[in-house]
């Protein structure tokens, strides 16, 4: 499975982005698809996750952003709204199979006060 990240760039505060992720391969509705960010000099944190009926948001996140996925197009959203500078970071799209996790290339995002 290889995943590609499109998506991030720099908005001011209050902004919005949409992050999108294209999974190859047949079995990607059998995935639990998230998103992680990075920022610099912190751990990699789960930011939203997505399985087939159920989503998952970081409390940091919760209201102001919305993980979607589209299983006939291999592709996971996120649609991110009222930024705030504390979402800077480098995003990252990841796919868990249970048995074995798939990481994307990161796509940084930068919100400017």
């Amino acid at each position: 499975v290889q995943l590609q990240a499109f998506g991030g760039g720099l908005v001011q505060a209050g902004g919005s982005l949409s992050l999108s992720c294209a999974a190859s391969g047949s079995s990607f509705r059998a995935a639990v698809m998230g998103w992680y960010r990075q920022a610099p000099g912190k751990k990699r944190e789960l930011v939203a996750a997505i399985s087939n009926s159920i989503t998952n948001y970081a409390d940091s996140v919760k209201g102001r952003f919305t993980i979607s996925r589209d299983n006939a197009k291999n592709t996971v959203y996120l649609q991110m709204n009222s930024l705030k500078p504390e979402d800077t970071g480098v995003y990252y799209c990841n796919a868990d199979f249970g048995f074995k996790n798939y990481w994307g290339q990161g796509t940084q995002v930068t919100v400017s006060s």
